[in-house]
């Protein structure tokens, strides 16, 4: 079917149903970013396939909205489709909600599958459109009744992280959770995210795209522990472990009846963003709902003493994959056949080479010239440029390691590059110094910092239209909440020791080139004093700038230290690793700077 063709078969189940519109959103039934394929309905529906956006469709105008990372994306992939791209004013809002207000009437109906879409979503839409009179209606996927060839839902095996990476047993894990809940008067914490369930049982798999989790619910208490997932996912071995450490199991798709039978009063502890209407209906409405981030969250994003040791292990893993990558391609470059797709295969042929790989931690963007303005663009044997030694490229890629998640963006130089490109470049390294060089009270959040990384470029008049910073996971999905670093308030958890974070200012001139540079950061102790406590940055990920790119007489002398510092430690911690050809090449793209 073309988009167009299911337009008109979704309108037609409208009209049947009484709707006026329907929305589909990008998720699933755990408000994943990555989703496996089985839920992939806006992307099957539509053909855009950016992570954030969500269709609207009424009986005569079909919308996707989204924000600036994927605008050139959304105008090449809805082309011709009947759907119209609408931009987002501000990123990750749900501004179809007041689309719908302005272009319905009283008594209009929306539908919704209440199966995928988030209670907090829920809240919202009858928060703006109860009062003028539209109705909700979430027992629908109508999508779902036209898309013949879907996929299965996965049942990849879930094995084991070992405990000698994963530093704490499920049980201790647990245990944690329970002290927590017993503080907040909890009986139950609802588990709904992917990776939290991952973390919490210190399990893992493949059902979704480059995120080692698998499929599951998980109900704390203080009595018994539950784990809803398909059996036959589980081996022998697996299902006798999790026994002796009374877990108990039950089907996934169990979960929703299972709840029904809390006991009244009881205090549930649920996450309303991460959790789906149903689901949340299933919580009977004697119990207690309290809407607060999940506990595992806040544990896992807090890496401790043993997993940001590790972390630091396959940051050097992955700083070597790049050395021996960059060296080959330095050498490669206008001798042989290379495009966006080519590198991005012999970038991961060099990360395989390295113990603890598993995969990738998502798709690698190699954005070549004026791709490399595309801000999450995914090369195809179709759209891939050939690389030629002359103009900007773009590399942000990341690995996952048993020992840790890797996430890393370097722009380089392929020739002589012009006055524009090294002041850009350079206003985007001030930027990502600013923000590693910052000291802060216990207590800040994300977005009290995000201004650090634009301002050298603020002064200029530029900007860039994605956050400055997410969290990264252990062995676990590349970004992770609840903490980030970005212009939105209502990224409001404060940063707290132990988190691992991107730092990744960019800039885009559409058209030209993109400029990006990203290194994996985690909260550390600064100083304590009579006015608090005071928390610094620690930067982890270990691979050089492009010299050939910086303007230094626009760096500061502390700007200039911290570079210095920064390809020092990068040579120190390396170099074991590497041979001395490879040496030789480091050695010079970290010489000092005056």
């Amino acid at each position: 079917m073309t988009t167009n063709e299911k337009l008109q078969a979704l309108r037609q189940l409208m009209t049947e149903k009484g709707f006026a519109a329907y929305i589909i959103p990008p998720t699933d039934p755990h408000q994943s970013e990555y989703i496996p394929d089985h839920w992939k309905t806006r992307e099957w529906f539509s053909g855009f396939s950016g992570s954030a956006g969500t269709v609207v469709v009424t009986h005569d105008f079909a919308g996707l909205w989204t924000d600036s990372r994927y605008f050139i994306q959304a105008e090449e992939e809805l082309k011709d489709s009947g759907i119209e791209l609408v931009k987002l004013k501000i990123p990750h809002t749900p501004e179809y909600i007041d689309w719908l207000a302005e272009n319905l009437k009283e008594g209009d109906l929306v539908g919704i599958d209440g199966k995928i879409f988030a209670q907090s979503l829920v809240d919202l839409l009858k928060s703006k459109l109860s009062g003028i009179g539209i109705k909700i209606n979430c027992a629908f996927d109508l999508p779902g009744r036209i898309w013949e060839d879907r996929p299965e839902i996965s049942l990849n095996p879930v094995y084991e992280h070992d405990l000698k990476y994963a530093g704490k047993s499920r049980s201790e894990k647990i245990q944690m959770v329970r002290e927590e809940m017993a503080k907040l008067g909890a009986d139950y914490q609802l588990v709904t995210t992917l990776d939290e369930i991952a973390w919490l049982f210190n399990l893992r798999g493949s059902d979704v795209d480059y995120n080692p989790v698998f499929l599951a619910y998980a109900l704390i208490s203080q009595d018994v522990d539950v784990l809803f997932i398909d059996e036959r996912k589980l081996s022998p071995e697996l299902k006798e472990k999790l026994a002796k450490d009374s877990i108990r199991i039950e089907a996934y798709e169990s979960v929703n009846k299972y709840l029904t039978a809390l006991p009244a009063g009881s205090n549930i502890l649920y996450t309303a963003s991460k959790t789906a209407h149903h689901t949340w209906l299933s919580i009977p409405p004697l119990c207690k709902k309290t809407d607060a981030p999940g506990i595992p969250a806040i544990f896992k994003a807090c890496k401790d003493e043993h997993e940001i040791k590790n972390i630091r292990n396959a940051l050097v893993k992955d700083g070597v994959a790049l050395v021996k990558f960059f060296r080959w391609f330095e050498d490669a470059i206008g001798k042989e056949e290379i495009t966006e797709v080519s590198l991005d295969e012999k970038l991961t042929e060099f990360r395989a080479q390295q113990d603890g790989y598993v995969g990738n931690s998502f798709g690698t963007i190699a954005g070549y010239q004026d791709h490399g303005a595309i801000i999450h663009y995914s090369a195809t044997p179709e759209s891939a440029y050939s690389i030629k030694p002359e103009g900007l490229l773009l590399l942000d890629s990341g690995g996952q390691y048993v020992d840790g998640t890797t996430d890393i963006t370097r722009t380089i130089s392929l020739g002589k590059p012009t006055d524009e490109q090294i002041l850009d470049y350079t206003l985007v390294l001030k930027g990502l110094i600013k923000l590693s060089m910052a000291y802060f009270p216990e207590g800040t959040k994300g977005f009290q910092l995000d201004a650090l990384a634009r301002f050298p470029l603020w002064q200029h008049g530029k900007n860039y239209g994605h956050g400055t910073g997410h969290g990264v996971g252990y062995f676990l999905n590349v970004h992770e909440g609840p903490q980030g670093i970005t212009p939105n308030p209502a990224v409001n958890f404060p940063l707290k020791e132990g988190m691992l974070q991107s730092n990744e200012p960019g800039f885009y001139p559409e058209g030209k080139y993109g400029i990006r540079l990203e290194n994996l950061i985690v909260v550390v102790p600064h100083v304590e004093t009579i006015y608090g406590k005071f928390l610094q940055f620690e930067t982890l990920t270990l691979f050089p700038f492009e010299m050939k790119l910086i303007d230094l007489d626009l760096l500061t002398e502390d700007e200039k230290g911290w570079l210095n510092r920064y390809h020092n430690k990068v040579f120190r911690n390396l170099s074991p690793k590497l041979s001395r050809e490879d040496n030789q090449w480091l050695l010079e793209k970290t010489k000092e700077v005056k």
